[in-house]
């Protein structure tokens, strides 16, 4: 790709993300729906304006590395443990659920053991955009409902770092026992090293040249990096070397300003994950999955408030809070595409069950973030008695 087809790309893309994500605000729509949906309007399917997605995808993967670093970045060990505390029973069950339930769809309409088997994991996991950004500030740090939400997000994330690490085990298309556990051997001694090298390298020199911005930035950003390489080199992934660069950073005192310092980065890239993840998505695919699609979500946002409810009830919460619970984290999340992504990458997967996951994934996110917008407290509510900040 030219450097001028490279810079029209770039324009066409965050000029039509400006564009497009205005008009979502002003509809009310998750921000990454109107970045998918400018993907496919732009992209092979559409009106082909930008027909060479190689490059742009290989740079996307990076925004997918920086949240998975400032994931880890804000799990604070001491919090972590006490909030997990309070979610794991609901998200050990509710995964298992939520797994069979996939598994028994992809069965249903004739996917293989592997795809329902994937398609299933991409159902344990709700939204963190929609579940946190469409929750009112004062509840998220300061209410029972934030901290059972995050919990519960946080456990999810937990179980997807461990489905990234079984996608990730082997190319070949087929789960290999002895590889998947040399990569999670592994694993322990990649944590050890990262902890060595922030305790006696990198926190030493934060504290010594805090006051140079630019350094701080630069060395957060080479860390990052550096970690997720050797993660790769190691046979885990680039995106769980991330996560583990992060989270033994977490307690840092700056940790906070190093979070704050790469989300514009994140979210720079994050844009070109989700334009790249609508421009591949092939328009051609749609009556092949529409049916499994309609179904698979309409699964979704029927079933998960439910486990939710019953689960977080079982829990002797309120009848309230458990059914506000399980609406705002009735859809499948950001970490379902990339499972679907990823396998499709690996060989594990075919195009057609690719395809499943993510037009499930935008069904969902449209659905549910109106049912949280028309009916409880957030800070976009066209209603004024439903409206929080």
């Amino acid at each position: 790709m030219a450097d001028s087809s490279l810079f029209q790309s770039f324009f066409l893309i965050f000029s039509g993300a400006a564009v497009v994500a205005s008009l979502a605000l002003f509809g009310r729509q998750p921000l990454l729906v109107a970045y998918i949906a400018l993907g496919v309007l732009l992209g092979p399917s559409g009106f082909a304006v930008i027909d060479n997605l190689r490059l742009l995808s290989d740079m996307s993967s990076v925004g997918i590395i920086f949240l998975l670093f400032l994931l880890g970045l804000d799990m604070q060990p001491q919090a972590l443990v006490a909030v997990l505390r309070k979610a794991t029973f609901v998200g050990l069950v509710s995964c298992t659920i939520f797994l069979g339930l996939g598994f028994g769809i992809g069965k249903l309409f004739s996917f293989t053991t592997t795809e329902s088997w994937v398609i299933g994991m991409a159902l344990m996991f709700s939204s963190t955009i929609i579940g946190i950004k469409l929750l009112p500030t004062t509840v998220l740090h300061h209410k029972h409902l934030g901290e059972l939400m995050v919990g519960l997000l946080l456990f999810q994330d937990f179980v997807a770092i461990v489905c990234l690490m079984v996608l990730l085990s082997d190319n070949t298309g087929d789960m290999q026992i002895w590889q998947l556990a040399l990569s999670f051997g592994s694993l322990p001694l990649l944590i050890v090293f990262a902890w060595l090298i922030v305790k006696y390298i990198l926190l030493p020199l934060f504290n010594r040249f805090d006051r140079f911005h630019e350094y701080v930035f630069l060395l957060a950003l080479g860390w990052c990096m550096g970690m997720a390489e050797l993660a790769e080199i190691v046979g885990l992934s680039r995106e769980i070397g991330a996560f583990i660069g992060g989270i033994t950073l977490a307690t840092s005192r700056i940790s906070q300003y190093i979070a704050l310092s790469l989300k514009p980065l994140r979210d720079f890239f994050l844009i070109l994950f989700f334009f790249s993840l609508g421009a591949q998505f092939k328009l051609a695919m749609l009556p092949e999955i529409l049916l499994p699609a309609l179904v698979t979500a309409t699964a979704v946002l029927l079933v998960k408030p439910v486990v939710f409810h019953y689960l977080l009830g079982a829990r002797s919460e309120h009848k309230i809070l458990s059914w506000d619970i399980g609406f705002r984290l009735g859809q499948i999340s950001e970490f379902s595409l990339l499972i679907a992504l990823l396998a499709y990458a690996q060989n594990l997967i075919g195009s057609a069950a690719s395809h499943l996951i993510q037009a499930t994934a935008i069904l969902t996110f449209l659905v549910s973030s109106y049912i949280v917008v028309m009916n409880f407290p957030n800070p976009i509510a066209t209603k004024d008695e439903l409206r929080r900040d």
